[in-house]
């Protein structure tokens, strides 16, 4: 059995399915997604029925939520302040992909599914999470907002209330690079992020060289593995 992580997947559902391919992904392995599945990309809808089929077909899939299903969340309840902009650039994308005009079109199978998804887990040494956590906090795990938002956080992580914990997230993308220099230090520094900006692959995103990967993080025989982007 193997723990797998991969994160920001962000509709780019071939690249996705190519690094699954990659991994030989079995029945017995537990697969663990760290959110943003929707929004930039071309398919965020078929992102999430691929994870529906991989479910329904026996797979084990652990699901976190993003900030990108925080922001389709309240633009589906119009609870959102920035939401014209956002349906102008992310939002867009992610309703052309269900064929809506309008967030609160998505079926609700998605938006339920999407208010569904937990802010972390926890498993053996690993604490899994979108974003990161808000050591300022006497609990760093019950503060929900800064797991989806919160960027800049390693100086201030509390290693006493960490103890022997890893921590693994997304959400800030950072140079393939960068993500191999954490993985030789993660015994040290007891963080990885794996967003290795998958989605920065389009022509529309500029000064983004050295980004447009999908990053696999394999926690029981521990190895990085990389997808570039092929939804381009």
């Amino acid at each position: 059995m193997r723990q797998i992580a991969i994160s920001d997947i962000h509709g780019c559902s071939k690249t996705f399915t190519a690094l699954l391919d990659k991994l030989a992904l079995s029945t017995s392995d537990e697969l663990y997604l760290l959110g943003d599945y929707v929004d930039r990309g071309p398919d965020s809808k078929g992102v999430i029925d691929i994870i529906f089929q991989l479910q329904k077909d026996g797979y084990s899939v652990q699901c976190l939520r993003g900030n990108h299903e925080e922001l389709v969340l309240q633009a589906a309840t119009g609870d959102f302040t920035g939401l014209e902009r956002w349906m102008f650039t992310d939002g867009n994308d992610t309703m052309k992909s269900f064929g809506v005009g309008s967030i609160a079109d998505i079926p609700q199978v998605y938006l339920t599914w999407m208010a569904s998804l937990p802010y972390f887990i926890e498993t053996g040494r690993y604490i899994l999470v979108h974003a990161g956590l808000d050591f300022s906090w006497d609990d760093p795990l019950t503060v929900t907002d800064e797991m989806c938002w919160i960027r800049h956080w390693y100086s201030n992580i509390r290693y006493d209330w960490l103890g022997e914990r890893i921590l693994v997230h997304g959400h800030t993308p950072i140079f393939t690079q960068v993500i191999k220099d954490q993985y030789k230090t993660l015994q040290h520094n007891q963080y990885l992020d794996i967003d290795a900006g998958c989605v920065f692959a389009h022509e529309r995103f500029v000064n983004k060289e050295g980004l447009g990967y999908l990053c696999a993080f394999d926690m029981t025989d521990p190895k990085l593995i990389f997808q570039r982007n092929v939804d381009y």
